[in-house]
Parts: C-alpha cells; sequence; structure tokens
C-alpha cells in the first residue's frame, strides 16, 4: 500500500526529540526521505536509533546534519544538504524550539530575550527563507511549530508566547505571499504536549497532571502532533493555507489559565523546568534561559 508521502523530501528541525522526533519517525513509516536537524547530535542520534529499532529498513530514510536554526548559515547548509542528497524538497518543518526565557518581564534579560526570539521566531523565517527557491520548483508545504500560547495569555511564558503569536502572524503572511507558487503555509498549535522540553528528561508524574489539564482525558504526546503534521504535509491538506491548526485537547475551548496564579499544572511544569535549569547552572529567578536546548525539539 503506497505511503501517504511517498517520494516527498523533508526537512525537520528539532527532530532530535519531542514532536520532531515522532514526526520524523512518522513521516518516513509513510514513504518521505526526512533530513532531521538538530543542535545536539546526540539527540539526533537517539532519533536514529529508535528509527532503525521501530522502521527496519525504513529507518535508511532519515538522515541528520547539525544545525542552530537561529544561524543562517546553517539552515541554507540544510537546505543545500537536503537538495544535493535526495534532489528536491517538498516539505519545511520548522520545528526547532525552546523553553527560553521565564519569570517575570520587569527581571527578564535581554540577551535572554533575543535569543528566545532569535531560535523561536527568527529560526521559522530562516526556513521560510532557504525553503522557497527549492520550493517553488514544483510546489509544497512549510508548517511552522507555533503553539497554543501565541493565541491565548496564560498559555506560556511571556516571552515564548509572543514569539508564538509572531510564528502565526508570519505563518498567515507568508501563506499569502506564496499562495501564487502554490506553496502551502500552515502553523500548528500544540497544546500541553508530554514531551523534553517539559519534562526535562525527569522522572515526574507530569503525564498524569497534563491528563488533567483539559477536556480530553489523556495527555497530549509528540505522536499526536505529529499524526497532524503529516495531514499538512500530505496532499490531503492541499487546500489549507494560512491557518493555525490547533491540536490542544480541547483546552482552548475551555480556556488555558496554565500559567494563572495557583493552577498547579502551571506549578507542575514550572517547577521541572525551574529544576532542570538549577541543574545547569542557571538562576531561574533572573531569567533563566536554557541554552543547552537551543534548536532542540518542541
Amino acid at each position: 500500500m503506497p505511503g501517504r508521502l511517498d517520494d516527498k523530501v523533508a526537512i525537520i528541525t528539532g527532530g532530535g526529540s519531542g514532536i520532531g522526533r515522532a514526526s520524523a519517525l512518522r513521516f518516513a513509516s509513510e514513504g518521505a526521505r526526512v533530513l532531521i536537524a538538530d543542535i545536539r547530535p546526540e539527540s539526533a542520534e537517539g532519533t536514529l536509533q529508535e528509527a532503525r529499532e521501530r522502521l527496519g529498513e525504513q529507518a535508511r530514510r532519515i538522515e541528520f546534519q547539525a544545525c542552530d536554526v537561529a544561524s543562517e548559515p546553517d539552515v541554507a547548509a540544510l537546505v543545500a544538504r537536503a537538495l544535493s542528497r535526495f534532489g528536491r524538497l517538498d516539505c519545511m518543518f520548522n520545528n526547532a524550539g525552546v523553553v527560553g526565557a521565564v519569570g517575570p518581564l520587569a527581571a527578564t534579560g535581554v540577551e535572554a530575550w533575543d535569543r528566545t526570539f532569535a531560535v523561536l521566531v527568527r529560526g521559522v523565517f530562516l526556513g521560510i527563507k532557504h525553503a522557497v527557491p527549492a520550493l517553488r520548483e514544483r510546489g509544497g508545504t512549510i508548517i511552522n511549530t507555533a503553539s497554543i500560547a501565541g493565541l491565548n495569555a496564560g498559555a506560556g511564558p511571556s516571552a515564548y508566547s509572543a514569539c508564538k503569536a509572531a510564528v502565526i502572524s508570519l505563518t498567515r503572511s507568508a501563506a499569502v505571499e506564496l499562495a501564487p507558487d502554490r506553496i502551502r503555509v500552515n502553523a500548528l498549535c500544540p497544546g500541553l504536549i508530554l514531551s523534553p522540553m517539559l519534562e526535562r528528561g525527569q522522572s515526574t508524574t507530569l503525564g498524569d497532571v497534563l491528563a488533567t489539564a483539559q477536556p480530553w482525558p489523556e495527555a497530549g504526546l509528540p505522536e499526536h502532533i505529529a499524526d497532524v503534521a503529516l495531514f499538512l504535509a500530505s496532499d490531503e491538506s492541499r487546500f489549507v493555507t494560512g491557518e493555525a491548526l490547533v491540536a490542544d485537547g480541547g483546552i482552548t475551548a475551555r480556556g488555558p489559565g496554565v500559567f494563572a496564579r495557583d493552577n498547579p499544572v502551571g506549578k507542575a511544569i514550572a517547577n521541572n523546568v525551574s529544576k532542570s535549569l538549577r541543574e545547569r547552572g542557571a538562576d531561574p529567578a533572573r531569567l533563566a534561559f536554557d541554552p543547552g536546548t537551543s534548536g532542540t525539539g518542541e
């Protein structure tokens, strides 16, 4: 039975973990050749190893290139590698992300703010910029990972939320500009997803907490978002462009308020992130940007 992405080539940034890893595995299982990018080779190797264990011969469809999505030379080289290795590009999935600056705005450092925007917004812009010339040849699709935090106050830290709102706006502008070239541009807006960006590899009951955070009675998983990304990458969504597609278990329908005062879900997430930052030598009270994750998957 033919796959939904047979003969297509995709780049997925942040492919070393979370949504990026799940999407790489899903795309490859549906016939795509996938170039994953991540700033951490060890994370990418985890994706490649999981592909070998789960996909068998299809694991050879996934390859890796190191990339900091905030660096234009890195992103340009990434697209060039896809073209030289596979001869074409059909899907650019700008997924790499970080938590970035957390804490009160008045206590947030400018460097932390700028680095958050560099990864989450400049990284998306660069992915679009360098993918477009390759996609114009036969049309294609661009997928940008945004978030419900870009749609609602209280669904994420302030800097992260501002970045994701910018990604949604950029997605809509790009969709209008690129439609004549038959390039579709859409944003994915996940809700609370049980991924390394929240867990930070710690053994917690965060999954149980997230399962109660939205009307749907189970925690959001990277695989849930990968299925939506597959739809956007496939020809099944050929009339869908300029959308911010929400996949959140109904949390925005009810109203998020995840980081509202005294919300136990927000506290659980914040505690996990703060613990990780302290372990890496950062001071969460002063901004707390975690540079070790820049360019990793959402």
